[in-house]
């Protein structure tokens, strides 16, 4: 048999994909971004081609969409959509957080769920890929509301996760509070105490130090990795950092631990410049404990203002952590950025920078570390929650940051080295992409057609 040229593989997959997802924007993106890199992959590796390892592996084992019913304070019958995304699991049961928020719908899940395939690859703690999550939007319900939905969530859900088949987390509105309803109804439906079934937990019943820090300061230590590497470091340096969730508060916090300041903070109502550097504190009093709004910061932070129009990647840094929502950082943005003197971007959040402003950074010599290696720290330490659980054990603060350190360092070690084994040195988008790519490709090739 002829194979096709690496080439006409990838362009045929591609045509295949669009087809078959037509009208999911978000995970053809996603797709494109990846496969546009793997030509130097397949032709070193022709028995991927042989294999069909790209077929399956952009085809999702199982899509899940489910009616989730519930009642508001009111008594009235609310129905949301649930879903549920099993990508891959030819490295370990499937992984990846629940998004509880109005954009939510099956490209958006799909797209999540296929980043998370290679997200866990790299940190090597044998885990596969899933993605979940519903258009239910918590922002503004009553905690008896949340808890209410989650119930009902939940009973669809059990039918389909497991510490050995399916480990959902949290994501965008799904925090401590949900995943404990969610873990509550789990185990009254169950009647066993599975605690590895869902991580992200409390830490007084079965969570992991350092997991609800992780994707945050796991994005800043990457960031600290790449930068060391070109010579330079985080201290002394002055950080943009969009949104205001777990992520951003926490990639703040480290960058401003590491002698770093961070100097803004956003939402969707704008966002807030503190050239002092954000309150921590401050902002995790408004955001977590209060769930208000980020223009409450700037009223209450002397010496800083509120911006309502425009974005952070408007304001003058040398580093920026998109740590928001996807496609948050365009063109436009880049290109501001670029002529401020950024040095470095470093993802936070997920497929955040559209693939026209990677590629102007790339051309600009800017350093960019994608979401799939920056941000891979939340879900390598929820492999860490789930070890924990197993073993019955619990690990102290200190042992859980170093771990999730050593973690990222090997991270970005195993993305550069595969950025100069297909020919472009720090190209992290293409070592991050082909590093993965090969470790789930083999293990799929070694298990035969299923």
């Amino acid at each position: 048999m002829t194979l096709p040229t690496p080439e006409a593989h990838l362009r045929a997959v591609t045509e295949t994909v669009e087809y078959r997802s037509a009208g999911e924007p978000e995970f053809l993106q996603a797709v494109r971004e990846v496969l546009d890199t793997l030509r130097p992959v397949l032709a070193e590796h022709p028995e991927f081609i042989e294999g069909g390892i790209l077929e399956r592996i952009v085809e999702p084992e199982r899509q899940l969409i489910f009616r989730v019913p519930w009642t508001d304070d009111e008594n009235r019958v609310q129905v949301n959509r649930g879903f549920r995304v099993q990508f891959n699991s030819a490295l370990g049961p499937y992984k990846g957080g629940l998004r509880f928020h109005p954009s939510v719908n099956l490209s958006v899940v799909k797209f999540l769920g296929f980043e998370q395939i290679f997200k866990n690859a790299l940190t090597s703690q044998r885990i596969g890929g899933g993605k979940g999550g519903s258009d239910f939007d918590p922002f503004g319900k009553s905690d008896s509301e949340v808890m209410r939905f989650c119930q009902s969530f939940m009973m669809e859900l059990v039918h389909h996760i497991g510490e050995d088949t399916d480990i959902p987390a949290g994501d965008i509105g799904v925090g401590a509070r949900e995943i404990g309803y969610l873990f509550g109804q789990y185990r009254r439906s169950t009647q066993r105490y599975e605690s590895g079934v869902l991580t992200g937990k409390g830490v007084s019943w079965g969570g992991a130090e350092v997991r609800t820090e992780a994707t945050g300061y796991g994005a800043v230590f990457f960031a600290e990795e790449m930068l060391l590497r070109a010579g330079e470091g985080i201290e002394g340096s002055k950080a943009l950092v969009s949104g205001s969730g777990n992520v951003a508060t926490y990639a703040i916090e480290k960058i401003q631990q590491l002698g770093g300041r961070a100097i803004t903070a956003s939402d969707s109502g704008g966002y807030v410049v503190d050239e002092q550097g954000i309150d921590v504190a401050l902002l995790k009093q408004i955001k977590e404990v209060e769930r208000g709004r980020i223009s409450e910061y700037a009223e209450r932070r002397p010496g800083s203002h509120f911006v309502a129009e425009g974005s952070v990647w408007d304001v003058a840094g040398d580093l920026a952590f998109p740590c928001a929502t996807q496609n948050e950082l365009h063109e436009g943005n880049a290109r501001a950025l670029i002529a401020n003197g950024i040095r470095a971007v470093a993802e936070g959040a997920n497929m955040p920078t559209t693939p026209g402003a990677v590629e102007l950074f790339q051309d600009a010599g800017v350093l960019f570390a994608p979401g799939k290696a920056a941000n891979a720290g939340g879900v390598a330490t929820s492999a860490l929650e789930m070890s924990q659980n197993a073993a019955r054990s619990r690990w102290d603060r200190d042992k859980s940051e170093s771990r999730l350190h050593d973690i990222m360092r090997d991270v970005h070690s195993m993305t550069y080295e595969a950025s100069e084994r297909y020919g472009r040195p720090g190209d992290y988008v293409l070592g991050a992409n082909s590093a993965a790519f090969v470790t789930v490709a083999q293990a799929v090739l070694e298990q035969g057609v299923i």
